[in-house]
């Protein structure tokens, strides 16, 4: 089954995905990336007319540590899923998997395990749940 798509039309499309919001919304994940570009402000757009459920979420994107919290933290303050998301080019840097931890993404999206920049992110969210005692796999139930 289908639990999630991400940009499913057209980042201009904002009225397509209202009405892929009302028809699926309350059945999958639909992740706005390149809708909401980790923007506060095109969020809180969103939120206001319904759009989406879930933001894709890449740090480096909007600019800085600080906006990438505001932006997670009304995306969560509105019941949208929030995905801590790499961006091609990375390095083996970790960051962004104790950034997806911090911030309570509950999500990662960093690619196969093909690549060394990407293992490297795998295994840093590995030792995380090694150090982490409460911590806990949510599994279907972050959809719920």
């Amino acid at each position: 089954p289908i639990v999630s798509i991400e940009d499913g039309l057209n980042e201009d499309d904002w009225d397509g995905f209202k009405l892929m919001t009302e028809k699926l919304g309350d059945k999958i994940q639909i992740v706005g990336d390149d809708l909401f570009v980790t923007n506060a402000n095109i969020l809180a757009r969103g939120i206001r007319e319904g759009i989406a459920n879930s933001i894709l979420i890449k740090p480096n994107q909007i600019g800085s540590v600080s906006e990438t919290m505001l932006t997670v933290r009304l995306a969560q303050r509105n019941g949208y899923t929030c995905v801590m998301s790499h961006r091609s080019g990375e390095s083996e840097d970790a960051f962004i998997a104790d950034f997806a931890v911090a911030l309570n993404c509950g999500q990662i999206k960093t690619g196969s395990t093909a690549r060394g920049e990407r293992t490297a992110k795998y295994n840093r969210l590995l030792e995380i749940e090694n150090e982490v005692v409460y911590g806990e796999y949510l599994g279907s139930a972050l959809f719920n």
